[in-house]
């Protein structure tokens, strides 16, 4: 089994040569968005600290629909803000709420190299 790191530069290289199975095992969560925040993909450790299944949230807002709570300048406008630049790629901590007990996370969203999709990647503090 591959070692992901968390956080490192070329991790949406790694990412995107995973199937879904791969991408379940990895350690922290996984989302791809396409640029308006539908969920393309929902690996199984982000459902672990949601509480989701990525069944039930593949085609969804993440925005609007799944994790309202980031809604907001601090999460969405940083999304935005890359999305509209073409160079999403910044990491900072956040804390998701939404129907959970509140769960201190780091967060680090990133372009994707291929396609116009972009990663949410969550891991727990």
């Amino acid at each position: 089994m591959e070692i992901i790191q968390f956080g490192s530069n070329d991790i949406e290289n790694k990412l995107a040569s995973m199937d879904k199975d791969q991408l379940d095992n990895v350690a922290f969560g996984a989302i791809q968005l396409d640029a308006n925040g539908k969920i393309l993909q929902y690996n199984a450790a982000e459902g672990d600290i949601t509480g989701r299944s990525p069944d039930q949230v593949i085609g969804k807002n993440f925005f609007t629909d799944v994790a309202p709570c980031t809604n907001s300048p601090e999460f969405k406008g940083k999304f935005d803000q890359g999305v509209k630049e073409g160079n999403l790629n910044t990491m900072f901590e956040y804390t998701f709420d939404y129907e959970m007990k509140p769960t201190k996370v780091k967060v680090h969203m990133k372009k994707a190299l291929v396609d116009d999709s972009y990663w949410v990647f969550v891991k727990r503090l």
